[in-house]
């Protein structure tokens, strides 16, 4: 999806962006990549257990694209973008793709088994949204309103619900960020459509500065329950360690 950067009209959200580096050092750069090790229960799940223990990843930030490898195999790597997947070799030839790979989801639920290609797809939009939040929310079509304040752990967090354009792959049309007193986002809710709907509370931690970027290193994803919070410590659902990250 190419970008058209809007005037931040929102203070929750441009205090956000401060927060994480600001817009004009964001803009400066067009792709993240890092080195992910992942854990957790959904790999299995989903059919495909290991695939991403150890894996590279890069998104763009200025359009939906994201590639990771080795993918599967070691030579292979992925091409996602919002309507359209795919798995090439090392030659970038062509192994497996399809277009409009999210229509393939549908009346999935979280034990529905996934394919090559679709696991390639959850995976591409999800480090997207990861990467690209929360200096993404600027750009045309996204529609973002403060909620009440939430108390968790000692902590008082502002929130931000985030409503997303429709031709933007992610879990959910509409999330929800926990902002903390220094901008950070430190939990991100959302349901996770294309496995029936899953509720989702995604933590963030372990802050780093990346040429002048916060980037959280730790994940935790855990099932969100009916009052909102999470049902912890188990299952985790997945666990995210980013090392090696960059900006070019």
């Amino acid at each position: 999806m190419e970008t058209v950067k809007q005037q931040v009209k929102n203070d929750l959200l441009e205090f956000a962006i401060k927060g994480h580096g600001g817009q004009v050092n964001f803009n400066k750069f067009e792709t993240v990549s890092a080195r992910l090790i992942c854990d957790g229960v959904l790999w299995s799940m989903v059919g495909h257990p290991g695939s991403v223990d150890d894996i590279y990843v890069t998104s763009n930030t200025n359009k939906q694209f994201t590639s990771h490898s080795p993918f599967l195999n070691e030579d292979w790597h992925t091409a996602f973008t919002a309507k359209h997947v795919a798995i090439l070799n090392s030659k970038d030839e062509v192994l497996e793709e399809i277009s409009n790979p999210r229509d393939s989801f549908a009346g999935y639920t979280t034990e529905t088994p996934w394919s090559r290609l679709q696991l390639a797809y959850f995976t591409g939009y999800a480090m997207w949204t990861y990467f690209n939040a929360p200096f993404n929310f600027v750009n045309e079509g996204y529609k973002v309103k403060e909620l009440e304040l939430w108390e968790e752990n000692g902590e008082t967090f502002r929130r931000l619900q985030v409503t997303f354009p429709e031709d933007v792959a992610t879990h959910s049309p509409v999330q929800t960020f926990y902002i903390d007193k220094e901008g950070l986002i430190k939990r991100h809710d959302y349901n996770v459509d294309i496995a029936g709907g899953a509720t989702a509370a995604h933590y963030l931690s372990h802050y780093i500065d990346v040429q002048g970027i916060k980037i959280a290193t730790k994940r935790n994803v855990y099932i969100r329950q009916e009052d909102n919070t999470p049902l912890f410590p188990e299952p985790l659902l997945v666990s995210i360690d980013l090392r090696e990250i960059s900006r070019k």
